[in-house]
């Protein structure tokens, strides 16, 4: 059999799929030894003591070793529920139910096979969160893009009209990933209202609930009257419990979705690992100045970040960011925003995301994380990128 043929029947719908950004990135920085990292989304510290002391409950239990719940355990599905309850205002009940997934991308993807069929649409409003992207071309759907406004709010009226016979849900992210915006309660119940009143799902990505900043409060739509049957609420644990690794989310879903998402979940993993379900035990009881201390921490090194950016204003656009740990750039200059990552590594030694792998293709933007250093090292991080920015958008 020739080659031609052999690479055609080989062809398969990962094709459509764009690569992770973050491993084309990591090798960038691999390759330039000293590069500072603004790129990946994680926060710098690690994860709370209980999270290690709950370690030794797992390995009480020999049975710990054998597969559990496909939806979770229940000592975390309890701590779970109580947290959703005193934090988001959802109470668990007749309607709604929730899973533990491996991490909140799991969790999308979940919700995604459990309400669609192929050839179904999604609408995502851009920047979107890549992976989002991804895991619904992934499942055979289409990615229907909205535009976010000049500060990259929703715009609920054209949403509402990028709205099909096939659309199965409309997708938001507060705060953003990976602009840093939080949205309003106002505006979030707009977009819940529009998805109820045309029958589809509204999923809610709530991965930063924790990360806000200048008084602003977080919002989950879950909590507005009458919104359990239709609305799908993401977690996870890698972002405010530093928990990257542990691979530990959530979902709060309708109960009518639960019989397809275990069939989905059940395929995939199983059951979550549990003894990261039993680390998460441990994190959900810890003190409330575990997470107060850290975000105070970050705050201020947004801050620094803030300071340093204001003398970007001739060379970018930087929209108000209240929440999560990003800055979202958009930067005056005809260069492409990936081949401006590469300058920016080679010759400054500073490394952030571009915008195109968020679906932002008309202009060049650049994402920044802020969460993953230290004070001094993210000092030095800003202070390459406001150099480095100055001198190749200029030349």
């Amino acid at each position: 059999m020739n080659q031609s043929i052999i690479k055609h029947n080989f062809t398969s719908r990962m094709e459509a799929v764009q690569s992770p950004i973050i491993p084309v990135v990591g090798e960038l920085i691999k390759n330039n030894p000293g590069t500072i990292s603004l790129g990946q989304g994680v926060v710098a510290y690690a994860p709370p003591p209980e999270t290690t002391e709950f370690l030794a409950k797992f390995l009480a239990e020999p049975t710990n070793h054998l597969y559990k719940a496909v939806e979770g355990i229940p000592q975390l599905l309890t701590v779970i529920a109580a947290k959703l309850q005193a934090f988001n205002q959802i109470k668990i009940n007749t309607d709604n139910c929730i899973v533990v997934t491996a991490g909140s991308n799991m969790a999308f993807m979940n919700a995604i096979l459990a309400i669609t069929n192929i050839g179904d649409e999604i609408i995502l409003n851009t920047p979107y969160y890549f992976n989002h992207e991804m895991a619904i071309t992934m499942a055979g759907c289409h990615p229907v893009l909205v535009e976010t406004d000049e500060n990259y709010q929703l715009r609920p009226d054209a949403i509402a009209q990028a709205i099909t016979p096939k659309t199965k849900a409309v997708v938001t992210i507060s705060p953003n990933n990976p602009t840093g915006v939080v949205y309003s309660p106002a505006i979030l119940q707009q977009v819940n209202q529009i998805c109820r009143d045309r029958g589809i799902y509204h999923i809610s990505d709530e991965a930063y609930e924790y990360f806000t900043y200048n008084g602003v409060k977080h919002t989950s739509p879950a909590a507005f009257p009458d919104s359990s049957e239709y609305t799908i609420s993401l977690y996870s644990l890698s972002k405010a419990y530093g928990f990257a690794s542990w691979r530990i989310g959530y979902m709060v879903i309708p109960k009518h979705l639960l019989v397809a998402v275990k069939k989905v979940q059940d395929t995939n993993v199983i059951c979550p690992p549990v003894i990261s379900q039993y680390a998460a035990w441990g994190a959900l009881q810890t003190k409330p100045d575990y997470l107060k201390n850290h975000i105070q921490a970050l705050a201020q090194i947004r801050e620094l970040v803030i300071d340093s950016l204001q003398s970007l204003a001739g060379f970018c656009k930087i929209a108000p960011a209240e929440g999560a740990f990003y800055f979202f750039l958009k930067v005056n200059t005809e260069i492409d925003s990936f081949e401006l990552v590469k300058r920016l590594i080679q010759e400054h030694q500073v490394a952030v995301i571009p915008g195109t792998t968020f679906g932002m293709n008309n202009g060049c933007y650049l994402r920044i994380a802020y969460g993953a250093l230290q004070k001094e090292t993210a000092k030095e991080g800003i202070e390459r990128l406001v150099r480095g920015l100055k001198k190749i958008v200029k030349s």
